[in-house]
């Protein structure tokens, strides 16, 4: 990518980075709402029973489902990562995953094994060619302004999270209160506008992401070639990515439970039916949560529109027309709530605090990143762990005296702190290790190597669905503090290594701060 490409990306600002971040910013929002929206829904759909629509599913089968499946989208993307690299540019994959993504939530709105096997496997391959190549799109744009990626990063990280907490909220409200199919389909109609979004105003990207040419294969080549005068450092770092890789399968081993075994925590043995003022005193809580966060992202989109919307028309009126319906949604979903008796907080509903929070903590840790209190890739790392693992402490405490059998529900006090914890650790992992990845790897390989960095999250998302499914058993056995208790010691323990290598892959890495 040549220096004024880059220059010209940054050419138009919108809170202190390019539009076009927030282009991304928006299509990403709308891939993770269909994402979680669906993720909310789908072992639930499994376990619930006949009667509730459910397919009375074994937690141990619908979670081993669930694993599959989150290992496999994060498996996709090493094939997505080398095709748009080789052939068809990532502007392109982007838009066709997004396009194969809404026939998979489509599939899945229909309720038969059939197309639900279908619409996952049209997920599967539509996220191998759009989540690496998204993030590759950021790394080719920054990459003259490396100081400032691990702020993008995680302004990106914020969009990310807004999706997954509009997916949630109301995929899961829609879901559990009206309809698994509405619920299903209502993730692929925000699939297909973010689709339609990029495609409209791809041309902000100018140069970037487009499919490889003869020239640009050759630039690749030069590139490749002078990284090559220092195989050693190349080596050196690509180590560095690989260690960073292996101790991120431990943080989503346990960080996904949040789709199973901390849904089933939820369904099974949290107190969520509320009435009188405490119902009262929750809908507004809810209705403040759900508003002002989409407020702010408004504020986004506005800013955007002042900076994009004369040169790019037709992707704003189609973001603008899913804004639209998303606050219509979102003003139905609150008027029913205040108008019945009581409420029953939906077991999906405590997955919006992972993305609430995240809304919330991005800015401050982006700021954190980009002033002289930073700290080091590793430290970053071991920091993410050890918040991860006291998240879970709050559940093995407060899960104490419950066994299979028990009829006690406890307080939501304990789901709450531990998805705040999560969400900390989070903000000093996943933003932070795609962008060292971006930093560590030569251009010419940044395709692949965010797609290899996924396979490894891969990993951890199965092995986060294998060791959700042993609930019941280890539960029956020992007692649900010792389930929780296996995911508050094993991150902690991985992260004070991390901690203790820091001084080796400082220097593996050769500089990359």
């Amino acid at each position: 990518m040549s220096q004024n490409t880059s220059d010209q990306f940054f050419k138009d600002s919108v809170l202190g980075h390019p539009a076009g971040l927030f282009v991304l910013f928006f299509t990403e929002m709308w891939e993770r709402f269909s994402y979680y929206g669906m993720r909310a829904l789908l072992v639930l759909f499994l376990t619930s029973s006949l009667a509730k629509g459910g397919w009375a599913w074994s937690i141990e089968d619908a979670l081993a489902l669930y694993g599959t499946y989150t290992m496999s989208v994060y498996f996709t993307p090493v094939i997505g990562g080398f095709l748009a690299d080789r052939y068809l540019g990532y502007r392109w994959a982007v838009i066709l995953g997004a396009l194969a993504m809404t026939l998979g939530h489509a599939s899945m709105a229909v309720e038969t094994p059939l197309f639900l096997y279908i619409g996952i496997g049209c997920l599967i391959v539509g996220n191998g060619l759009f989540k690496p190549n998204m993030t590759s799109i950021i790394s080719n744009a920054y990459e003259s302004h490396p100081e400032k990626k691990d702020g993008a990063y995680s302004l990106y990280y914020m969009g990310v999270n807004a999706g997954a907490f509009l997916g949630i909220m109301l995929c899961g409200y829609i879901g559990e209160k009206i309809s698994w199919s509405w619920g299903f389909g209502l993730a692929g109609i925000f699939m297909f506008f973010g689709m339609l979004q990029f495609y409209f105003t791809q041309n902000i990207f100018g140069d970037i992401g487009l499919k490889p040419t003869l020239a640009s294969k050759q630039e690749s080549k030069e590139k490749a070639a002078k990284e090559n005068l220092a195989p050693n450092i190349v080596r050196d770092r690509i180590i560095a990515v690989l260690i960073f890789s292996i101790f991120t399968v431990f943080f989503w081993a346990a960080f996904e439970q949040a789709g199973g075994s901390m849904t089933i925590f939820a369904e099974k043995f949290t107190q969520r039916e509320l009435f009188g003022s405490s119902a009262t005193l929750f809908k507004i809580a809810d209705t403040i949560l759900t508003i002002v966060p989409l407020l702010i992202i408004t504020y986004v989109l506005i800013k955007l529109f002042s900076k994009t919307f004369k040169k790019y028309s037709t992707g704003n009126l189609i973001l603008s027309l899913s804004f639209l319906i998303i606050w219509g949604i979102v003003l139905w979903k609150v008027g029913r709530e205040f108008n019945a008796v009581g409420t029953e907080v939906p077991a999906t509903w405590f997955g919006i605090l992972n993305s609430l929070f995240i809304v919330v903590f991005a800015p401050v840790f982006s700021k954190w990143w980009e002033s002289k209190y930073n700290l080091s890739g590793p430290m970053k790392f071991g920091l993410g762990l050890t918040l991860l693992g006291l998240g879970f402490g709050f559940l093995a405490y407060g899960s104490m005296g419950i066994d299979t059998d028990s009829v006690i529900r406890v307080s939501m006090f304990w789901l709450i702190a531990a998805y705040l914890f999560h969400t900390l650790g989070e903000l000093c992992i996943s933003p932070v290790g795609l962008s060292y990845v971006s930093k560590l790897v030569p251009p010419a390989w940044i395709g692949i190597m965010f797609g290899v960095y996924y396979l490894f999250i891969g990993m951890g998302n199965k092995l986060a669905g294998s060791m959700g499914g042993m609930i019941e058993t280890i539960t029956a056995q020992y007692s649900l503090t010792t389930f929780f208790l296996i995911f508050t010691i094993v991150p902690i323990g991985a992260g004070l290594i991390m901690i203790l290598l820091s001084p080796l892959m400082k220097k593996l890495m050769h500089g990359v701060k």
